[in-house]
């Protein structure tokens, strides 16, 4: 399978395979912790990838032994404010940017994600985790709270009881028990973590794209709104959804019998 690897900064590779980005941290020698250049970085790649309305799945990956182990500790202790300040400013840009777009964002992990790593993780679409990947959203060990979304994230998946026991008691844990939880989507083995990745990649990036975005808008506000709101909101993003080429495809493709062919538009 070939790809094209485009280096956009040292610690992050953007990689391109037909309709599907692929988000690479790469600072291995740190389980890819997150320091100003890597958050940097990112920042410019999702702004890139969101402009490209070609990208119809977007796959987040770490290198080497872990997906991420969080912030960059030799980063915050130089200047705790200062580079708590200067790296947040960053995430919180390229957060919002990566969450909104309509192609589904699917977390490849494996071996460690915490703390940053746990938070980037629960706010991805999909999660597929290798087995024995240690979980542990870990800031209290620190003395701080959490960022990157995780308390918006995570009471959202376990509820308000079970979100603060994972925050207060800070305790790893594993791929099962993080299944259990419904934190992750699917454990594998670790050596079909990228065929299983792959997959359901592929899967995503081949279905209705515009669809896709409306329904993680309606399914993520949904606790925000009153049901009338809901229905609204709904009522809304149907006719919008109506109106494109994926919906005739896929109307034509049932009375056919066929399999629908989609083209994100």
């Amino acid at each position: 399978m070939n790809r094209t690897t485009t280096d956009i900064l040292p610690p992050l590779l953007l990689e391109r395979r037909g309709a599907i980005a692929t988000l690479r941290f790469n600072r291995p020698d740190t389980l890819n912790a997150i320091d100003v250049p890597l958050a940097r970085a990112l920042l410019t790649a999702v702004q890139t990838i969101a402009a490209d309305h070609t990208v119809r799945a977007v796959v987040l990956r770490g290198n080497g032994r872990g997906f991420m182990a969080g912030g960059d500790l030799a980063t915050l202790r130089a200047d705790p404010v200062q580079g708590a300040t200067e790296l947040l400013t960053l995430l919180n840009e390229a957060l919002p940017l990566l969450m909104s777009m309509n192609a589904p964002v699917i977390a490849q992990v494996h071996g460690v994600a915490a703390g940053a790593g746990l938070s980037l993780m629960l706010m991805a679409d999909y999660v597929l985790a290798a087995e024995g990947t240690k979980f542990n959203l870990a800031y209290i060990h620190l003395g701080t709270s959490c960022d990157v979304g995780a308390s918006w994230a995570l009471p959202r998946l376990v509820g308000t009881r079970k979100a603060l026991e994972i925050a207060l008691l800070s305790e790893p844990f594993l791929a099962d028990e993080a299944l259990r939880l419904e934190l992750i989507n699917r454990v594998v083995p670790a050596a079909d973590l990228d065929a299983a990745t792959d997959a359901i990649a592929e899967r995503l990036a081949s279905g209705p794209t515009l669809a896709y975005g409306a329904m993680k808008r309606l399914i993520r506000s949904s606790m925000n709104r009153t049901l009338q709101e809901q229905l609204s909101a709904e009522a809304q993003d149907f006719v919008y959804c109506a109106g494109t080429q994926d919906f005739r495809a896929g109307l034509e493709a049932f009375y056919a019998r066929e399999p629908a062919r989609f083209h994100g538009a």
